[in-house]
């Protein structure tokens, strides 16, 4: 075979592979509420269901570079493969809850290798400066499409063929993936061996986790759940542990001297920023969309195609943008004009217009896009060519953990205002706490039974849709204010200039949408 059929093999193989590990980010969401609905799913489990996919990637994406250029780029990306192929069929086959997250954990272990190894395998296989960049732009093109068509694919898959689908689809395309990956990509390694930082790793893993848990777990309340309390502790002690042995390490997972650059640093804080209020209103609004005005999964998915499709062309259209004026007017006017979408999605309700809620979605759209690319190039440029392998893997690492932590704080806090909300209502009517508390439980897994003959399905639906877009407001506020603050960073912190390295830069590394 001819060194450019190779070639576009390779390139083709890994946008594809690219393409079904970004469409697992989008794609469960819409079917959530029919996941609720059949396995008996709290809200908090919903946020598990998303957060054991993202969460084993944010914590492992890291590392699993450092194994690739240890093992082998091709044999890590194989394994990677095999992984999530697994766990695809293990969601797919889920009888109940607990198997279903233990399925996404381990698609999100095989997801934290893949993404990183395919990057790798591409920047090797086209070595020469302009096709690398050529190569990488049209890996980062497929992400975007995975993007726009994810939510759309899932409501399909999910209205004709059952939420189960959406993850037995993985199969037939991980099957293919692998016979095509073990025949024609070539292995490649870093011939200076690295060291894994094994105790880093532990405590960053034993960190998000316990985190992670502590904002789920918070739908009790803390001083109604111990536990939650505890959990912050071990965060808390683990975070300490974790900066000590990076500070001291020969070979850290995350150089902590990467941050003494202070527009690298307020550029990953800003990216938590980002992505907490993208996971978390993706999730939040997908809820409401079918829960509270009943939409079906796929009016759903196209409900939110104007969103992406608007995210994407700025996308495209940030690096002329950012040229012209710079990335920190860039990035400041995409993060104010998110802000501004995003406080103004409060005037919303139960019965509001789709139409109206679009246009918001839009403008939140155009300005993420506006954002994110410039906000990537920032990071990029103000690290050395040296440095680039490492500052890229930190960088998905603050979009992932932002994206964990929206879905996690978020949820929480409108499940919180959600059952105290509705709760009022049903004190109102004059029921007694235990049928309250049924009540309640049953609405926060999908439905409620057993209604006394004195209220109507009809009005429970209203007070739950009104205590639900209570909730959805004060999600929408907090996301507006992270916003704002991300906005405030920049101009304050952030460097002006746009230099040559940024302009290359942004054709390369769109790929941080995700």
């Amino acid at each position: 075979m001819s060194r450019g059929r190779v070639k576009t093999i390779t390139l083709a193989t890994m946008c594809f592979v690219s393409f079904i590990a970004h469409l697992d980010t989008t794609v469960v969401n819409v079917a959530l509420p029919k996941i609720q609905i059949n396995l008996g799913s709290s809200m908090s489990a919903l946020q598990w269901i998303l957060n054991a996919y993202t969460l084993p990637t944010a914590s492992l994406i890291l590392t699993s570079g450092t194994l690739g250029d240890i093992y082998g780029r091709k044999r890590i990306f194989l394994a990677g493969l095999v992984i999530f192929t697994i766990a695809s069929v293990v969601c797919g086959f889920a009888p109940s809850l607990g198997i279903l997250i233990a399925g996404r954990t381990l698609q999100g272990i095989g997801a934290a290798a893949l993404v990183p190894s395919s990057l790798a395998i591409l920047a090797d296989a086209f070595p020469e400066p302009k096709e690398k960049t050529k190569a990488i732009g049209i890996w980062a093109a497929v992400s975007a499409i995975a993007l726009v068509t994810g939510p759309v694919l899932g409501g399909l898959l999910v209205d004709t063929l059952g939420w189960r689908s959406v993850f037995l689809l993985n199969l037939s395309l991980g099957v293919i993936a692998f016979g095509v990956t073990s025949r024609v990509v070539k292995e490649s390694q870093n011939p200076s061996r690295q060291s894994l930082d094994v105790p880093g790793l532990v405590l960053s893993i034993v960190l998000m986790a316990s985190l992670t848990y502590a904002l789920t777990q918070g739908n009790a309340g803390v001083g109604q759940s111990p536990l939650s309390f505890w959990l912050l502790a071990v965060s808390g002690l683990s975070l300490v542990g974790f900066l000590v042995i990076e500070s001291h390490s020969s070979h850290p997972m995350l150089p902590l001297y990467l941050f003494n650059n202070r527009t690298f640093a307020i550029v990953n804080v800003v990216s938590v920023l980002v992505f907490f209020t993208f996971a978390s209103l993706l999730f939040i609004f997908n809820l409401f969309l079918q829960q509270v005005q009943g939409y079906s999964a796929t009016a759903t998915g196209l409900g939110f195609l104007p969103l992406n499709a608007a995210y994407v062309i700025s996308l495209l259209c940030s690096g002329w943008f950012a040229a012209r004026l710079g990335w920190r007017f860039a990035i400041s006017m995409g993060l104010i004009l998110m802000a501004v979408a995003t406080l103004s999605l409060i005037k919303i309700s139960a019965d509001t217009e789709y139409q109206t809620i679009m246009w918001n979605l839009i403008l939140s759209g155009l300005g993420g896009g506006l954002t994110v690319a410039p906000l990537a190039a920032a990071a990029m440029s103000s690290v050395s060519s040296t440095q680039a392998g490492i500052a890229s893997a930190v960088l998905n690492t603050s979009n992932s953990l932002g994206g964990v932590l929206g879905v996690a704080l978020q949820g929480t806090i409108l499940t919180q205002s959600l059952a105290s909300d509705l709760r009022r209502s049903l004190s109102a009517w004059g029921l007694p706490t235990n049928l309250q508390d049924r009540l309640i439980a049953g609405a926060l897994h999908g439905g409620a039974n057993d209604l006394p003959a004195s209220i109507s399905g009809l009005a429970f639906h209203q007070a739950f849709s009104d205590a639900f877009v209570s909730g959805l407001h004060t999600a929408l506020l907090i996301a507006s204010v992270a916003l704002l603050a991300g906005a405030f960073l920049v101009l304050l912190f952030v460097q002006p200039t746009f230099n040559q390295v940024t302009k290359n830069s942004l054709i390369s590394i769109k790929q941080k949408k995700t």
